[in-house]
């Protein structure tokens, strides 16, 4: 089964499942009245937080520091886009290994209050609404398209004539009477 076969609903009970559990999510959010984005800052300020200071206590406990992972991919998984993601995954988890290392507070505390803005951004601004949103129209949108393609095109070929008939008069009442100095250097 593709993504298209989902968004285009080929197999309904696996479309609405899949409708039906991010429509629960979402739900649940609204209910609790909590962002996504704040709750991936607190997980990640915790993280941070807590492998700071076991670095930290790892010194005076006699125990090793915590090891973070590489991702490592097989050999015939080397795509180009999986190859990408994996350098940038490993430069992320470097990053985090260098601030959770416990010798640099400042670079700690910069990521702490950094995290800690996003989260309040995100109590301003509901991003999982519109995430949830996009999800539903893209679920929505190709089924309309797929059924009703021959009135879309349609009306998009008299709204696309009517667009360029209101451009070319604001053209011609507006962007045509703009002064324009003369061009300097013209490179050939």
């Amino acid at each position: 089964m593709t993504a298209a076969d989902i968004f285009l609903w080929r197999d309904k009970k696996v479309t609405a499942g899949v409708l039906g559990f991010a429509t629960v999510i979402w739900a649940l959010f609204e209910l609790l009245e909590y962002h996504l984005l704040t709750l991936v800052c607190h997980i990640l300020i915790v993280a941070v937080a807590v492998l700071f200071l076991w670095s930290n206590a790892s010194a005076f406990i006699n125990t090793a520091p915590p090891q973070i992972p590489e991702v490592v991919l097989p050999k015939d998984i080397v795509l180009g886009v999986a190859s990408a993601l994996r350098i940038e995954i490993n430069r992320a988890l470097e990053i985090l290994r260098d601030i959770a290392s416990g010798k640099d507070l400042k670079k700690f505390l910069v990521v702490i209050v950094g995290l800690w803005v996003v989260s309040v951004l995100g109590n301003i601004w509901n991003f999982l609404t519109l995430f949830y949103i996009v999800f539903v129209l893209l679920h929505t949108v190709p089924l309309l398209y797929e059924k009703y393609e021959d009135k879309v095109d349609a009306f998009a070929e008299k709204a696309e004539a009517e667009i360029k008939k209101h451009y070319a008069v604001f053209d011609a009442n507006v962007l045509s009477k703009i002064p324009r100095g003369p061009l300097k250097g013209k490179k050939q």
